[in-house]
């Protein structure tokens, strides 16, 4: 399984050489925000789905047959979440979202 190379720290705290004609300082900044944002969420979403394994895991140990149960119905749950919305939808709301929310707090604060 890959590792993860950068935390959002390593995002946060990289500095770029500026050059004559290199790139917008502000456009990189801002994109790398884009960037930590979605690893924040993604690190949420694995946390999740890791609080979701061991739970299922202690009730096929403590339950064998309800278990099998819980299976079908996660199973369920997963094709329905899969057809209503994808990950890239929710990322792409919750994006929206942030802006909404950052954005008028920037407009407040100048």
């Amino acid at each position: 399984m890959a590792s993860i190379k950068f935390t959002t720290k390593d995002i946060f705290e990289q500095d770029f050489k500026i050059s004559f004609r290199g790139y917008d300082p502000d456009e990189v900044n801002d994109f790398l925000d884009e960037i930590m944002k979605d690893y924040d969420a993604y690190d949420a979403i694995i946390k999740e789905l890791k609080g979701e394994i061991a739970r299922l895991k202690a009730q096929m140990a403590n339950a064998p047959r309800a278990a099998a149960a819980s299976v079908e119905d996660s199973e369920t749950l997963r094709t329905e979440r899969a057809s209503s919305a994808s990950n890239f939808d929710i990322l792409r709301r919750l994006n929206r979202l942030e802006k909404e929310v950052f954005g008028k707090q920037i407009a407040q604060e100048d």
